[in-house]
């Protein structure tokens, strides 16, 4: 029986082996840095460059399909420290991907990716003047891979967060400000940066009468009362 066990190990091996036109094996006997006949990566990678003109080396593990990085692929740097996991989609960054140095983690970014054959998408919209409003659009998506959802830095040796970033198809969001129903004291520059948050939220036809007539004398127009 264990003969027939080792056996079927062997056959399974030779048969993924045979679809590779190169190949190395790990200590362990997995296939590595498998080449196929097209040419193309497939299966366990694990790829190592060297420090140059003082750029620092570093060494990555992950999955390769059809020649695209896929899955979760984690980097080290030349001494074993993990550095960074990162996920991928048709060879791009799609998801969260996390960044380490020697104190802990560092940042986190959201990333979606783009497929090549669909580059278009539907993506859920927010409504710029109900929260609560979600408005599905097909788009089309520009790049392999666009900045989306939200990013997080952290405060060195902790999980204190310093800021957020969000981000929308690549677009950074700016936060939703109404300077009407605020009421605290404000500087000068909180109060500009207010009203300039309020105009953005103006439609455009609107912004675009603002301008056409800012600067012009006002009329008086008859409104029905009487007593001019």
């Amino acid at each position: 029986m264990r003969l027939f066990f080792t056996f079927i190990i062997l056959l399974t091996v030779y048969q993924i082996n045979a679809q590779c036109k190169t190949f190395r094996l790990s200590a362990q006997g997995d296939t590595l840095n498998c080449i196929d006949k097209n040419n193309k990566k497939q299966g366990k990678w694990v790829v190592r460059v060297e420090s140059l003109r003082g750029e620092p080396g570093f060494e990555e593990e992950g999955i390769f399909k059809n020649d695209g990085k896929e899955g979760v692929w984690r980097v080290y740097n030349l001494m074993g420290d993990l550095v960074a996991i990162e996920s991928y989609k048709w060879g791009y960054k799609d998801g969260t991907s996390q960044y380490f140095t020697l104190a802990g983690l560092e940042h986190e970014e959201s990333w979606k990716a783009v497929n090549p054959e669909k580059p278009y998408d539907t993506i859920d919209v927010p409504d710029v003047y109900d929260h609560y409003k979600i408005e599905r659009k097909l788009v089309k998506i520009e790049g392999t891979t666009v900045k989306h959802g939200i990013w997080k830095y952290y405060r060195p040796g902790s999980l204190s967060l310093l800021k957020t970033e969000t981000y929308f198809l690549d677009k950074l969001q700016l936060p939703k400000v109404d300077p009407v129903l605020s009421t605290s004291p404000t500087t000068s520059d909180e109060a500009s940066a207010k009203k300039e948050a309020a105009e953005k939220l103006k439609p455009k036809e609107v912004q675009e009468f603002e301008k056409k007539n800012n600067g012009k004398k006002a009329v008086k127009v008859r409104d029905g009362r009487v007593g001019f």
